[in-house]
């Protein structure tokens, strides 16, 4: 069960996924388990059994420039009223809100001094 502000989920994106797993594996001891979406295979990490976190390979020209990174992402009650919230007090919605099936509504944003941070309200 997910509450309203707190960190729901953490996400790396990386240009080298067998790598990055391979280094999580050792270093962690998580597992990988492949989920289809949107035509790519996205990586969901376990521990115990437990989904802990998720990777994704990023792929095509728009990522050629950005490092890896991992992002976190807040649950809120409603992802489109925060997104606003988040402008109107100096942020920035990189991403709108959109909807992932099974998942939740989700956007991306920097804040106002420009750290990046994802906003979720989860599918109950």
């Amino acid at each position: 069960m997910w509450s309203h502000g707190n960190f729901y989920w953490n996400e790396l994106m990386t240009h080298d996924v067998q790598r990055s797993k391979k280094f999580y594996e050792n270093v962690i001891g998580w597992q990988f388990e492949p989920m289809s979406m949107d035509g790519m295979t996205y990586w969901v990490a376990k521990e115990d059994g437990d989904s802990v976190g998720g990777m994704f390979e990023m792929q095509g020209p728009e990522f050629e420039t950005v490092p890896e990174h991992w992002t976190s992402y807040i649950a809120v009650d409603d992802v489109d009223g925060r997104v606003q919230k988040a402008v109107a007090a100096g942020g920035k919605a990189l991403r709108e809100p959109f909807d992932i099936p099974n998942v939740g509504r989700i956007a991306i944003l920097r804040d106002s001094v420009g750290a990046v941070i994802a906003l979720i309200t989860p599918t109950s």
